[in-house]
């Protein structure tokens, strides 16, 4: 009988990339399945400079990986789900949102964090996400906030080798590759990305066998709330780099929905927040986006124009 092909498996070459790709493998084997990795490099790895709003946002780091997808030279792509377009017009589609980890934003201050309880300290805090910047500059407006690229590692060095007062960084993302000690505090107030600390996992839409064997690696309750957020992303007609958040959480069948937009400066602010039973949860994203732009939200996305 002749042996079944391994999976290829495309990932980005990042140690967290990676990490991501290689725990859908290990999924895969526990379900009888062989699989290798097929490193593919994005826009976004090339380039580590340019803040990622000028470089169009959108398929910054997934375009390489979809184009390798339709061309089979990879059977499958584990991306990171918040870098994901909310409107994929290619013949691919998500057919597994893994359990998602830790969805919360954290500062690393290598000399702690003493000076956030200085009201008129100008500190410095590096950033190149516009949501995190927007967050941060509506609760701290007398700091600066300075562009920070690279994957985790690169930016880790970064924030010890500059003389900046701390750098924000996805929890999930540090947690993953054991660099957790480095949190010096995890930012509750902040609203994350919709998304922020899933993993997607995306096939070509007439691969049956494969959606057959990537369904067991999908968590309802995540996908779900991701698809909330998400919805919310989309009808707010907001890409990855746009300062808006969005968050959906499932407690005692209960989802609690939260999302926000800012102006870049952080000056205004656009709120909504509610509860309802999970399974009466479709459509609340979009509710809430169209809810926030009645109430004068689109002057966010003006700015991005």
């Amino acid at each position: 009988m002749k042996p079944r092909k391994p999976i290829r498996i495309g990932t980005r070459s990042s140690e967290l990339a990676t990490w991501q790709a290689r725990n859908v493998a290990d999924r895969l084997q526990q379900s009888g399945h062989q699989s290798k990795l097929v490193t593919i490099t994005s826009q976004g790895d090339k380039d580590k400079t340019t803040p990622l709003p000028e470089m169009g946002g959108k398929g910054v780091f997934t375009k390489a990986l979809d184009e390798a997808l339709m061309n089979d030279e990879i059977d499958l792509a584990v991306h990171s789900f918040k870098d994901l377009p909310t409107e994929n017009p290619l013949p691919l589609r998500v057919a597994a949102v893994m359990e998602r980890a830790d969805p919360r934003d954290t500062l690393v201050a290598s000399d702690g964090i003493d000076f956030l309880n200085k009201p008129d300290y100008e500190a410095k805090i590096a950033t190149g996400s516009n949501r995190r910047r927007a967050q941060w500059l509506n609760r701290y407006p007398n700091h600066a906030v300075v562009n920070l690229r690279g994957n985790v590692n690169t930016r880790l060095d970064k924030v010890h080798a500059k003389n900046w007062d701390g750098a924000i960084f996805a929890a999930a993302g540090l947690l993953r590759i054991n660099l957790g000690h480095h949190i010096s505090q995890y930012l509750d107030w902040m609203i994350s990305a919709p998304a922020q600390g899933a993993m997607a996992v995306m096939v070509r839409e007439n691969d049956e066998k494969m959606e057959q064997i990537v369904d067991p690696l999908n968590h309802k309750q995540s996908a779900l709330c991701t698809r909330i957020e998400r919805e919310f992303l989309n009808v707010m007609e907001a890409g990855c780099s746009a300062p808006v958040g969005a968050y959906a959480a499932i407690i005692d069948d209960k989802l609690h929905f939260k999302a926000v937009a800012l102006t870049l400066d952080g000056k205004e602010r656009f709120d909504f927040e509610k509860t309802v039973r999970a399974s009466e949860a479709k459509g609340l994203g979009k509710k809430a986006a169209r809810q926030m732009l009645d109430e004068g939200a689109g002057k966010v996305m003006e700015e991005l124009a």
